[in-house]
């Protein structure tokens, strides 16, 4: 079984990335889309967004990163590929199931699987542009507002040449409400002789076992479950639960802080520590004292004062009932 970490715009950034591959059990990532408007976008545009290029193409614990590609026009699409190709990523990922309204009113993503003709074109010129060598994949939904061409879609995309597919069990109008579909992933399998990866509402072990036998999906992708808990991966590939405790998750805790500080500017940091936390929260009720301490906080230091002043502690917990202490003082 492979596993992979799923692309999340906005949420499953490098940071992240590096932070859950720490962990284990995270076979290969996919990045955030790099949107593709009709420019040769530049190499930082690459780099900011995929910085393991830098280093080989892998994330510092060596898990490897394809990077992924959003948009409608093939020429374009493929200009870029190339170009991206030649920086060294693991591999090249094509987006047609991001739901976000302002990427699909400006046709990307998922909107794409009403035109199964274009996304041929579009994976096909992809596939043409970049070394036989290099992977080229792409990511689906059942559909825009219905399924009803979700088979078209994935015979577009195998027939175009792509070597993988994964397919997260809902349409766009789904969104992300609960249940997902996993049976209708069979159906696609079904009838392609590509590789399908299952996706989609799969938050614990027990998901992941149902997700496979509905699916008839030996592989899967993981998004917000291991988000918010970062030993899933390894939970699902051991066949045991809690496979991080909290005291296991403090010091990456630390770590993504020190991430962040690198990668945001000081007036989004807070934010992210806790969107994070928020998903954390979930899975670990000491979490939930860490995200109310500091859910009214934004600047930096605040943060970095009620949550790490005592870093070599390493215990949020502590730290934050100390941190009440003063406050109150």
């Amino acid at each position: 079984m492979t596993i992979l970490l799923a692309p999340m715009e906005g949420l499953l950034d490098c940071v992240l990335r590096d932070v859950l591959t720490r962990v284990g059990g995270v076979d290969r990532c996919v990045s955030e889309f790099i949107r593709v408007t009709g420019t040769l976008l530049p190499d930082k545009t690459f780099l900011r967004i995929v910085p393991e290029l830098k280093n080989g193409g892998k994330t510092p614990t060596g898990v490897p990163v394809r990077a992924q590609l959003l948009g409608s026009d093939p020429t374009s699409m493929a200009e870029n590929a190339a170009k991206l190709a030649a920086l060294g990523p693991e591999g090249i990922d094509l987006n047609f199931g991001c739901p976000a309204k302002g990427v699909n009113r400006h046709r990307g993503g998922a909107v794409l699987l009403d035109e199964p003709e274009l996304i041929h074109e579009i994976v096909a010129a992809v596939r043409r542009a970049v070394p036989a060598h290099m992977p080229v994949s792409a990511k689906m939904r059942l559909g825009y507002n219905c399924t009803t061409r979700t088979l078209e879609c994935a015979h577009a995309i195998e027939s175009a040449g792509a070597c993988e597919l994964v397919v997260h069990a809902r349409t766009k109008a789904d969104g992300y409400k609960p249940p997902a579909y996993w049976d209708r992933i069979r159906l696609i399998k079904e009838v392609v002789s590509l590789p399908v990866i299952a996706n989609g509402e799969i938050w614990n072990i027990e998901d992941a076992a149902r997700c496979r036998e509905e699916s008839g999906c030996e592989d899967i992708m993981i998004g917000r479950g291991i988000v918010a808990d970062p030993g899933l991966a390894l939970d699902i590939a051991t066949g045991k639960s809690g496979s991080v405790s909290w005291n296991e998750m403090l010091p990456l805790v630390g770590v993504f802080w020190d991430r962040v500080a690198e990668h945001n500017l000081p007036q989004h940091r807070a934010g992210r520590l806790k969107q994070w936390l928020n998903f954390l929260r979930r899975r670990y009720p000491e979490a939930e004292a860490a995200y109310a301490a500091i859910r009214q906080f934004n600047n930096p230091a605040d943060v970095e004062r009620l949550l790490f002043g005592r870093r070599a502690d390493v215990n949020i917990v502590n730290t934050v009932n100390v941190a009440r202490e003063r406050l109150a003082a």
